[in-house]
C-alpha cells in the first residue's frame, strides 16, 4: 500500500507539471500586445490620449491646500493626520489620497511604449508623418512633466548629489533605483527641449501639449533648480505669446468661459475627470441648498485676509460669502474656484484644470529677476500683475532690497495661485515653515511646521518598498 501511494503520488504530480506546462503554452486570445496594439500611428495616437486621460493636478492642488495655509477645517473635517502633520508612511491618508507614485509612472509607462512603437508604425492616413512627429514630442513632454511632478512629492530640494526618483526611459518590471538629481535633471531638460521643438507652435488645442505649454515647464523647472536665467528666458517666452488676462476676462478662466492665460488644460465634465470643486466641498442634492453639500475645507482667515477684498477681482473669483448659510450660524466662506455651475446641478463642482497659466509666469520671472538682484525688473513684474488684478492699483517703487522682493513675490504667489497645487512646494523650495494662524490651526500644535522638516518629502509607500527591493526611502519614515 505505501509503494501503491507513493507511485499514486508521483504520477499525479507528473500530470500536474504535464497540465501546467501545457498551460503556460497556451496562446492567450484575449489579450493585444503591444506590437498589435501600437501597429499603427493611428493606435498610437489613440495611446497619446490615453495618457493625457491619465494626467491630473487634483492631487496637488489638495495637497498644497491642506498641508499648508490655504484652508481651515470646515463642517466634515476628515483628514487629521495629514492636515495635522502627524503622518508616516503607513498613513492611510496619505496612501489613498496622495500617492502619486502610482499615477505618475503609468503615464510615463505608457508613454515610453509610444517612444519605442511611434517610429516603426505603419502610416495609413495622409499626414500621418507629420502627426508620428508630434506624438514623439507630446510622449517627451508628458513623461518630464511627470518625472518634475514625482520630484515635487518625493525629493528634497535641488542639489545635482541629492536623491532624486528612478528616472525611467523604457517600460520594465525590474527593480530600480533612485538616482542623483544631478542625471535625472539632465534627463528632464533633455526630454522637454526635444518635445519643444516637435509640438504644435500655435494654441489651437490646448487639451494637448504645445509649444508654449513647454515653456511654462521649462520655467517652472528652472524655478526649482534656481536657474534664475532660464527661468526668465521661458517665463518670457510664455508672457509674448500669451498675455495676462483683462480684469474683464479673468472670471471667466475660472468659469471655463475662455481661456486667457492657459496653454494647456485637461478638461474635466461630471463624467469624465471628475469634479476639482469636490476636493473642498461635495456636490449638493438637487433641490434648495440647505446644505450646500458636505464642506470639508474653508478659505483659510490667512489667505481671506491678505486681499483687498473690494478691489482685487482675485477674491471674488477664489472666494464666496454663501449667505444661505448665515442663518444656521454656519461660516459662510466657501471656495469658489473651482464651483461649475449652481448648486444641485449636473455640472456644479466641474471646471477644467488649468495646468499653466500666464499669472504664474509673471511671478516666476519676478522671482528670478530679484534672485538675481534686478530689482528694477521684478517690480515692473510685480506692477503689471497687480495692476491686471486691483482695480486703482497704485504700482509700488522699487524693492529696496532682493529680501523684500522675494518676501513680496512669495506673497503674491499665494494670493494668485491659490488652489491650483503650488502653495506648500514654494515653501519648502525656499526653505520656509508653514506658519498658520491660530484661527486656521485645528489644534495647537498644527500652527507650524518647521523650515526644512523631513515632512516637506512625502513618504515612499510601503508596497513601493517591498515590490522594488531597490527603492529608498525617504528620511523620517524608516
Amino acid at each position: 500500500m505505501k509503494y501503491y501511494n507513493k507511485i499514486m503520488l508521483s504520477s499525479f504530480l507528473l500530470l500536474t507539471l504535464f497540465s501546467c506546462k501545457k498551460v503556460i503554452e497556451i496562446e492567450e486570445t484575449d489579450m493585444v500586445a503591444g506590437d498589435v496594439a501600437l501597429q499603427t500611428v493611428a493606435n498610437n495616437e489613440s495611446a497619446i490620449v490615453g495618457a493625457y486621460s491619465a494626467m491630473q493636478t487634483e492631487m496637488g492642488i489638495l495637497l498644497n491646500a491642506t498641508f499648508a495655509d490655504e484652508v481651515q477645517t470646515a463642517d466634515f473635517y476628515n483628514a487629521g493626520t495629514t492636515h495635522e502633520w502627524q503622518y508616516g508612511s503607513t498613513d492611510v491618508g496619505l496612501r489613498d489620497n496622495y500617492t502619486a507614485i502610482t499615477p505618475y509612472y503609468r503615464i510615463i509607462d505608457r508613454v515610453n511604449r509610444v517612444l519605442i512603437a511611434a517610429p516603426v508604425a505603419d502610416s495609413t492616413r495622409v499626414g500621418d508623418n507629420v502627426l508620428r512627429s508630434r506624438l514623439r514630442g507630446e510622449a517627451l513632454f508628458m513623461r518630464a512633466f511627470s518625472h518634475f511632478e514625482l520630484y515635487r512629492y518625493y525629493c528634497a530640494n535641488y542639489d545635482p548629489d541629492g536623491l532624486a526618483m528612478p528616472y525611467l526611459e523604457a517600460p520594465t518590471i525590474s527593480a530600480v533605483a533612485r538616482i542623483k538629481m544631478g542625471p535625472y535633471f539632465q534627463k528632464l531638460i533633455a526630454d522637454i527641449s526635444e518635445a519643444k521643438t516637435l509640438l504644435p507652435n500655435n494654441l489651437a488645442d490646448i487639451n494637448r501639449a504645445t509649444r508654449l505649454a513647454a515653456s511654462g515647464l521649462q520655467a517652472r523647472i528652472a524655478l526649482y533648480m534656481k536657474d534664475w536665467a532660464n527661468a526668465v528666458t521661458y517665463a518670457t517666452e510664455y508672457i509674448n505669446g500669451l498675455p495676462l488676462a483683462t480684469m474683464a476676462n479673468f472670471n471667466g478662466i475660472w468659469t471655463d468661459a475662455n481661456t486667457s492665460e492657459v496653454a494647456f488644460r485637461l478638461v474635466r465634465t461630471a463624467a469624465v475627470g471628475g469634479r476639482i470643486g469636490s476636493l473642498f466641498r461635495a456636490t449638493s442634492a438637487a433641490g434648495p441648498p440647505v446644505v450646500i453639500g458636505t464642506i470639508t475645507w474653508r478659505p483659510s482667515d490667512k489667505l481671506h485676509n491678505s486681499y483687498d477684498q473690494v478691489n482685487d477681482v482675485r477674491f471674488t473669483s477664489y472666494i464666496r460669502m454663501e449667505p444661505l448659510l448665515i442663518p444656521s450660524g454656519r461660516n459662510p466662506r466657501l471656495i469658489k474656484k473651482y464651483e461649475g455651475t449652481t448648486y444641485g446641478t449636473t455640472n456644479e463642482n466641474v471646471a477644467n484644470a488649468k495646468v499653466f497659466r500666464t499669472g504664474e509666469m509673471y511671478l516666476i520671472r519676478a522671482e528670478a529677476y530679484a534672485e538675481q538682484n534686478n530689482l528694477a525688473s521684478a517690480t515692473a513684474d510685480i506692477n503689471a500683475l497687480r495692476t491686471a488684478r486691483i482695480t486703482g492699483y497704485a504700482p509700488i517703487a522699487t524693492y529696496a532690497s532682493k529680501d523684500a522682493a522675494i518676501t513680496d513675490i512669495l506673497l503674491e504667489r499665494f494670493k494668485e495661485l491659490a488652489y491650483e497645487g503650488h502653495r506648500f512646494w514654494d515653501l519648502k523650495r525656499k526653505g520656509l515653515p508653514v506658519q498658520r494662524l491660530a484661527s486656521d490651526a485645528p489644534t495647537t500644535t498644527a500652527t507650524t511646521l518647521p523650515a526644512n522638516d523631513y515632512r516637506f518629502l512625502l513618504p515612499i509607500p510601503n508596497w513601493e518598498l517591498q515590490a522594488n527591493s531597490l527603492m529608498e526611502q525617504n528620511p523620517g519614515y524608516q
